[in-house]
């Protein structure tokens, strides 16, 4: 074959690779996940999942060297990505758990056997002429067709779609012609670094990269400064291809151990910056940087920069280097995403020796005079990096400033205001009203932007700090029937309290009048006269019955912590109404405490409730107080 058809056929290897890690990416990553939160499969189930899936990658990595059943390179690509697509388009239907783990165990399977086979037989598809500039142009292609937002941000069944379509196409495309495949090629640039150095260097940066993909895609706040936005997405397209271009560029003229080296300095300063939010979009120019530029080596080494001859040995080095490199350390580091939320800057030290001591001993024992400077300014850079990133320590904040970084990393924002709107209901029911000039003198301000729960603007005034406590540990017992989860996990350490502190401290000195003017509320004459006693019981054992009665549950569990005993009102005295007087006036009384609480003490409101609520709840009151005064 002339070296023009072989360059003209040679695209077809760019296509491949670009279709592999579109598929890799937008669905193994993005859309299978996706599904898999929307049929319920979470938590242990969906580590077992994504286990499953692991398992057949690795599998699959190491026998695929090994199939004799089909002898054919092309035979065994086409294998992969059929079965890659069936994979994505089976994730289509309905999933329980053991179909789930099924569907993943297919997808890793497929791309274990497509990986493998690509990677090992590349020239079959590149051909001989600049098969590095392919690898890198098919991999920042990948990348950026992942980034285009109307994909990146489409449905996951979209996605799934259309990674199974790409995949048939490249199945198409492997039915092609190729030209006979050499046991012994000469190679561009062939690596001096010896194989185990290689699998190590490659594992370190799988790990770095799915560390920080994890983290990035799991906090809102990261996420929102790297992948959310067009005008992102389009940058870290353009970035990563770039980057493999420049990366294809540097394995011809220099060293793979350059190239990874370069690609550990862009990726551990991406995650050394992830510690900061405020240096987040510095982070994102420099994470797709060396993403591209060690996923172009990836690709390229078993044949085009591994010293090995044989056709067997450039395999069994492709299916370790992606089962152990890809599957494990992609495993670990996702792991330590979900367990740390970072990216500890000891382990980036660890990293960083791994991948760049062979480049530094070589240029040491170059430059050996040179070698104290060196080491002096490595020294003197790392402790300024720390200085940099250095979190604010404990100490520095008194325990209201800790507890409102708690209440913004658990998201608080999402379901709680902390605006009570002007000339609206919730003037009585939540203010006083501030000033925008209050909420704009905070950093940040936490106004919110939607109320699935109560405001919390002047919550310091409304609840006391045993109930907010209490409600942590179990909101729809303290609170009636609450679709907050438990936020008992915080108190394991001194979050909790932390949170308690800051949320005490929600009240403006307008309260006591605010009070003052609750005290003269009462339920509408309409209200009054549909009270129903049924339907107060009702709201009782609700709402009520977990501090107001010997059995209750939150009497019970934090009994030693109230300021003053709840009183069991089964059995009364009523010690917050007048001992007589008229039904009207006790009622009165009861609906102002029922609605509003009663300041001082851990009697809270029940804001929510309507007046016809309200009323058919005192009046059930009233009911029970006759009933325990005159037994």
């Amino acid at each position: 074959m002339s070296r023009g058809s072989q360059a003209q056929s040679g695209w077809r290897g760019a296509v491949l690779v670009a279709i592999t890690y579109v598929y890799f990416l937008i669905f193994a990553q993005f859309a299978f996940l996706t599904r898999l939160a929307g049929q319920g499969v979470a938590g242990a189930h969906l580590k077992a999942v994504m286990g499953a899936m692991a398992a057949g990658g690795i599998l699959l990595s190491l026998l695929a060297p090994r199939i004799d059943r089909w002898p054919s390179p092309a035979l065994r690509l086409r294998a992969g990505l059929l079965g890659s697509a069936a994979a994505a388009l089976l994730s289509l239907l309905p999933l329980n758990l053991p179909a789930a783990a099924a569907v993943a165990f297919f997808i890793g399977a497929g791309l274990g056997l497509l990986t493998v086979t690509l990677v090992t037989h590349l020239r079959l598809w590149t051909g001989d002429a600049n098969p590095l500039l392919l690898v890198g142009l098919g991999t920042g292609s990948g990348y950026l067709i992942c980034n285009i937002p109307a994909l990146f941000t489409a449905p996951a069944e979209v996605q799934a779609s259309v990674a199974a379509l790409l995949c048939l196409a490249g199945a198409a495309i492997a039915l092609l012609p190729t030209q006979p495949e050499a046991e012994e090629t000469s190679q561009p640039q062939p690596s001096p670094l010896p194989f185990l150095q290689v699998l190590a260097c490659f594992a370190a940066l799988v790990w770095l990269d799915s560390a920080a993909f994890f983290i990035i895609q799991s906090t809102p706040a990261l996420k929102a400064g790297t992948w959310q936005g067009a005008l992102h997405l389009d940058c870290n397209g353009l970035l990563h291809l770039g980057a493999a271009l420049l990366s294809a560029w540097l394995l011809s003229r220099r060293s793979l151990s350059f190239v990874l080296s370069a690609a550990f300095l862009a990726l551990g300063g991406a995650c050394l910056l992830l510690l900061d939010p405020n240096r987040v979009l510095l982070a994102s120019l420099f994470y797709p940087i060396g993403v591209s530029l060690y996923s172009v080596a990836l690709v390229a080494y078993p044949s085009l920069l591994a010293p090995a001859a044989s056709l067997a040995q450039r395999g069994r080095q492709a299916g370790w280097i992606y089962a152990i490199a890809g599957w494990g350390g992609s495993a670990l580091g996702i792991g330590m995403g979900q367990n740390l939320g970072y990216v500890p800057p000891l382990f980036v030290v660890a990293a960083g020796t791994v991948v760049l001591l062979p480049a530094l001993l070589a240029f040491f024992l170059r430059r050996k005079r040179e070698l104290a400077v060196i080491f002096t300014l490595f020294l003197a850079a790392y402790g300024l990096q720390r200085t940099l990133l250095r979190e604010p320590s404990s100490p520095a904040l008194s325990q209201v400033e800790r507890g409102r970084q708690v209440y913004i990393s658990e998201g608080c924002i999402n379901c709680h205001s902390q605006f009570v709107r002007p000339n609206t209901p919730d003037v009585l029911m939540w203010g006083p009203v501030r000033s925008m000039e209050q909420i704009h003198l905070e950093r940040p301000p936490l106004i919110g932007n939607r109320r699935q729960g109560p405001d919390l603007a002047e919550v310091g005034a409304r609840r006391s700090p045993l109930w907010l406590k209490a409600h942590f540990y179990d909101p729809p017992e303290v609170s009636g029937a609450s679709i907050m989860p438990t936020y008992a996990f915080l108190f394991d350490g001194r979050r909790g309290e932390d949170l308690v502190a800051y949320l005490a401290t929600l009240k403006t000195p307008g309260a006591e009048a605010l009070q003052a003017s609750q005290r003269l509320w009462h339920p509408s004459p309409a209200a009054l006269a549909q009270a129903d006693a049924d339907d107060g019981r009702l709201l009782f054992e609700r709402h009520c019955a977990t501090c107001h009665s010997n059995r209750g549950r939150t009497l019970n569990e934090w009994k030693a912590s109230f300021k003053r005993q709840p009183p069991d009102l089964a059995v009364g005295p009523f010690f917050y109404l007048p001992p007589s007087g008229p039904p009207a006036i006790r009622a009165a009384r009861l609906a102002q405490i029922a609605k509003f609480g009663v300041p001082g003490t851990d009697m809270p409101g029940h804001e929510y409730l309507s007046d016809n609520e309200i009323a058919s709840l005192s009046l059930w009151l009233v009911q029970l107080a006759g009933q325990a005064n005159h037994p």
